[in-house]
């Protein structure tokens, strides 16, 4: 039956090992599954009358009276029925919407008897993953340098947070402040971070800080500021300029993005996975833009001509390596007239090694149409050339050819990394300083939309579909999130918005209309928005909207840590999902990703079919969560299935 969800207390619910306990709840559900399936099995007994007389009665009068009830529920349904159609047609559409959601009830209740019927053999739940699996990441825990989601890299287990795990803090303040145990990192390796961002750390008992009133915090203001007037941004307006979004390569723990927020610049952290220090988990936590992704041997599941700056401070990556090959995938995602800034001791070499090394990619920048801008102590700023001319009119034999039409794909998936420049030939190709500015940028007008085939009509009728589903969406979230715990023990009154949601994952992005809505209700929320590779490709233009995102094949697991969502949405995912005839995952496998990335008293919006909500609703009980079905619109075949994950924690030993 369908319980009420509520926000649950930060404690968690403990599990318990108890073997006692499973043999008994085993025996139980035995009993109960043979008595809903064989109502009758009594006249099959072999035991003497003497000692099934007694049970036999009892069980004639359970049966009496769950036929019973049966019939009363069917006379009242079709006294409703005839009733509905005898009434006048102006109150008809209001009745017909009632006893349909009565019907709804009735199917749902049935269903549930169902599952309850079919017993642990068919939904059993998940078993819970071991204490070493805590920070698993599937795809990358084979190597650290690099991605591979080969056999066995799906899940087929529930991963419980660490013992002290806690729910993070509330936005903005979860910026600055997370606990201790909710990442994996020591407290060696807080005390030994090198770069700026990283030293802007500091342990205070069982939390970490990232003090924005520090020295180190100024020291992050005056690097930002240096970059814009290498630039030559006036007031440090990067927006002006054209700058709105920016892939930070080994970014710390994303302090330099942090920072970057007031500016209205959005940053997206990418670097390589991490057993223990992780840079791309601490971020998540803080509520920042974050996911795995290497320069090692494969393409970023970007497109081409996706960011407008790109930056790389003591990012430990060697830019002189492969013959320039990485620094061809930074010029591949960069848009043009967008900037590469590079900050390493290797720009201020001395030795003759070193030497050698600056030399290479400062020829290599220039083989490739980079303009060196600025040197100032270790940082140089390079901006990427707005004319395609400039490859042609290049000495034959310098630099990397641009690629042929056939090797140009606009988004690869992971592809090998290419010794060509790509985009060259995208109808995107559009200078930074010629798009339109934040933030109205995140609204194209008839001929910014016509790049990507669209027509300002489907576009806006999606835009305005998105405004009405997310001011739904709130007013359902808001009570259940509020109404039971407006606050947890300790805790001031909390201040408007009352944000408890901050990191979105919206898992079929389609147009980003999620995302645009969320902005334009001022909610205080970052989106994640992932195109599925089996559907329509509007990454493109989602990132040229001034947002982030990233192509992803949802039959594999996401490039990122566990418990790093707050807010999982889906729409017509499932619907998506199958219709590929020759889909490599089931429903479940799909759900138990989620579960994985989603941290514990996070939600799931799942919207699509009647029939495909209700398929992933018996699979909630597998997964533990609590799940209550919504209709969307009486005549509408969607529904909305809104889902929390608890907060079940481990046992400490």
């Amino acid at each position: 039956m369908s319980t009420p969800l509520q926000r649950g207390i930060s404690g968690g619910v403990r599990v318990s090992d108890s073997s006692d306990d499973s043999q008994m709840k085993d025996k139980s559900e035995k009993e109960s599954h043979l008595t809903l399936r064989f109502p009758f099995a009594f006249l099959f007994n072999s035991q003497s009358p003497s000692k099934t007389d007694a049970r036999s009665r009892h069980r004639l009068m359970l049966l009496s009276l769950k036929i019973s009830l049966v019939l009363i529920v069917i006379l009242a349904l079709a006294g409703s029925f005839w009733w509905t159609v005898s009434i006048s047609t102006s109150s008809r559409g209001h009745v017909y919407h009632n006893y349909r959601r009565l019907q709804e009830q009735l199917v749902s209740d049935l269903l549930d008897i169902g599952e309850i019927s079919a017993g642990p053999s068919k939904w059993k739940e998940l078993e819970y993953c071991s204490i070493e699996a805590e920070n698993y990441v599937p795809c990358f825990n084979v190597s650290e340098s690099d991605r591979f989601c080969g056999p066995g890299s799906k899940q087929e287990c529930l991963e419980l947070p660490p013992v002290d795990y806690k729910v993070p803090l509330r936005w903005p303040t979860g910026k600055d402040v997370i606990w201790y145990h909710n990442v994996k990192i020591t407290a060696e390796e807080v005390l030994t971070s090198g770069s700026i961002n990283k030293r802007m750390m500091m342990m205070d008992d069982d939390q970490i800080s990232f003090r924005s009133a520090s020295p180190m915090f100024d020291e992050v203001e005056d690097y930002s500021h240096q970059i814009a007037q290498m630039i030559g941004i006036k007031n440090d307006n990067f927006i002006e300029a054209g700058v709105r979004t920016i892939l930070d390569i080994g970014c710390g723990y994303g302090s330099f993005g942090a920072h970057l927020l007031s500016k209205q610049l959005l940053t997206m952290c990418i670097a390589n996975y991490e057993a223990s220090g992780s840079q791309v988990q601490l971020t998540l936590e803080r509520g920042l833009p974050a996911m795995i992704g290497s320069f090692v041997a494969k393409q970023l599941p970007y497109p081409s001509l996706s960011f407008d700056m790109l930056h790389c401070s003591t990012c430990g990556i060697d830019w002189d390596q492969k013959d320039g090959l990485l620094l061809v995938e930074v010029d591949r995602v960069l848009k043009p007239g967008g900037y590469f800034v590079w900050t390493s001791p290797l720009t201020n070499a001395r030795s003759k090694e070193d030497l050698k090394r600056w030399s290479f990619v400062h020829d290599f920048a220039e083989s490739i149409c980079w303009t060196l801008l600025s040197q100032q102590d270790k940082t140089v700023v390079w901006k990427k050339t707005v004319k395609t001319k400039c490859y042609s009119s290049r000495k034959p034999g310098v630099g990397p050819s641009v690629c042929s039409k056939g090797h140009d794909v606009e988004s690869p998936y992971y592809r090998p990394l290419q010794m060509c420049l790509g985009g060259t030939r995208s109808r995107r190709w559009i200078p930074i300083e010629g798009r339109t500015r934040w933030p109205s940028r995140s609204n194209m007008n008839k001929t910014e939309l016509s790049l990507y085939g669209l027509h300002p009509e489907e576009v806006g009728e999606d835009a305005a579909n998105w405004k009405l589903n997310v001011r739904d969406y709130w007013s359902l979230l808001s009570p259940l999130i509020f109404s039971d715990h407006p606050k947890r023990p300790g805790d001031e009154d909390p201040s408007p918005p009352y944000n408890m949601l901050r990191n979105v994952l919206d898992m079929n992005a389609q147009y980003g209309g999620l995302n645009a809505a969320l902005l334009e209700a001022k909610k205080s929320v970052w989106v994640m928005n992932v195109v599925p590779t089996a559907g329509p490709n509007h990454l493109p233009m989602i990132l040229d909207c001034g947002f982030v995102g990233v192509l992803h094949d949802w039959c594999e697991p996401f490039p990122t840590y566990p418990r790093t969502y707050d807010l999982v949405h889906a729409d017509s995912l499932l619907s998506l999902q199958t219709s590929q005839h020759r889909s490599s995952c089931s429903l479940l496998q799909i759900l138990t990703e989620v579960d994985r990335v989603l941290r514990p008293e996070g939600w799931v919006i799942i919207r699509d079919t009647t029939q495909l909500v209700e398929a992933a609703r018996a699979l909630t009980t597998q997964l533990k969560w609590e799940a209550r079905v919504i209709e969307v619109e009486s005549s509408s075949d969607q529904r909305l299935l809104i889902c929390q994950k608890p907060f079940n924690k481990r046992q400490s030993i």
